[in-house]
């Protein structure tokens, strides 16, 4: 298999893929009654609707079904990819380099949005998975476990790589924060099991792993926003157009630890009989309401981009506009439910996740072209 374009940044459109499946069925789960535990597709269709409601139910259920079959179809294409070319010269290097290393965080970030996947949209669909669900959290606790101490080590150990071999911190760019975009994802995971499970052995232990991963990614987004900003407020310019689209990656991380904070309020409510309704309330409006300003500084920053470079090149780093999308409607379900229901919220929703699916399928197509030919109309970069 020829791996000497391989990228394990390849990884953002699978992960992308999956986030784009999630989409649907968080606005669904958050803006139709349905009762408690997560929507189910009979609960959907045993209510009556009109026509056009209908439609629209069909589409978000297409959607769902088209982008979970990209995601694993994607997934196994490039894991296949990925063990090639770690075989290779290149893997080490990329390692040994803390300016690059990062890059090999998005496998992981995707394998686990596979999780989300399988509890999500694949369980919506087949009853089996409905009707059994609590059997599911001993062998989801036993996977995610395992994946819990490989991301661990790996994050420890890119971590000690950047502190024994050092680097210029004038070059790095917010690609950084795929770090805690890993361990937020893992820690989003970890405490939808614990708020979920009825076993108070899993829920607990799900909890407290939970609050490892998550305290050590909400310190790493903390500190390297601090060392990011700080070096781009030093720096002449906004960074060369590779990096651009990782501007947005904030909104991902933002989501993802603000999901656990929600989840861990629901865990101990279950668990220990708190009431925390203003709590959640707090965690999602706060955590929403800085996407929202911030998501109009980062696209602020991308105009001239938009309109001189993305639509004639493509390079990988491209996907990374996918996440912080889905991040956005994702986050903005909760707050649909938990924060203001409003036609106005719901309907810019709807309008964003039309644009990620618009802007996946045009990534995907220039990705195609890139991955074929060396005289596609666009210019392409790794």
């Amino acid at each position: 298999m020829d791996t000497r374009n391989f990228t394990p940044l390849a990884f953002l459109a699978s992960l992308g893929a999956g986030g784009v499946a999630v989409m649907p069925f968080v606005l669904m789960q958050y803006t139709i009654e349905n009762g408690p535990g997560l929507i189910t597709r009979s609960q959907l269709w045993a209510q009556a609707m009109p026509f056009a409601t209908q439609i629209y139910y069909y589409l978000l259920e297409f959607v769902m079904v088209l982008f979970t079959f990209l995601h694993f179809a994607l997934t196994i294409w490039f894991a296949a990819k990925l063990l090639s070319w770690m075989k290779t010269d290149q893997f080490p290097e990329l390692i040994s380099n803390p300016l690059k290393n990062t890059a090999i965080l998005a496998p992981l970030i995707s394998f686990l949005m596979s999780m989300n996947v399988l509890i999500g949209p694949i369980r919506y669909f087949i009853p089996f998975l409905s009707n059994n669900f609590a059997s599911l959290f001993l062998p989801a606790m036993i996977f995610w476990s395992l994946f819990f101490l490989i991301v661990m080590f790996t994050e420890v150990k890119l971590l000690a790589i950047s502190f024994r071999n050092g680097f210029d911190i004038n070059q790095i760019n917010f690609g950084w924060l795929l770090h805690p975009f890993l361990l937020g994802m893992l820690t989003v995971v970890g405490t939808g099991i614990a708020s979920m499970s009825v076993d108070p052995m899993i829920s607990n232990t799900a909890a407290f792993m939970s609050l490892i991963s998550g305290s050590m990614g909400i310190f790493l987004l903390l500190v390297k926003m601090v060392i990011l900003f700080k070096s781009h407020f030093q720096s002449p310019g906004l960074p060369e157009k590779h990096f651009l689209p990782s501007f947005l990656i904030v909104i991902p991380n933002i989501t993802l630890f603000a999901i656990s904070a929600f989840r861990m309020g629901h865990f101990l409510e279950h668990s220990y009989g708190f009431e925390l309704g203003a709590y959640f309330y707090f965690v999602v409006g706060m955590s929403f309401a800085f996407e929202i300003w911030y998501m109009l500084f980062g696209l602020s920053l991308l105009v001239d981009y938009f309109r001189k470079n993305h639509f004639k090149e493509f390079y990988v780093t491209q996907w990374g506009l996918i996440c912080p999308l889905v991040a956005f409607v994702v986050l903005g379900g909760f707050a649909h439910n938990v924060v203001f229901g409003s036609i106005i919220l719901y309907t810019v929703l709807v309008l964003t996740m039309i644009i990620t699916v618009l802007v996946y399928f045009e990534l995907l197509s220039k990705h195609i072209k890139c991955s074929r030919s060396s005289h596609a109309k666009i210019s392409c970069a790794v």
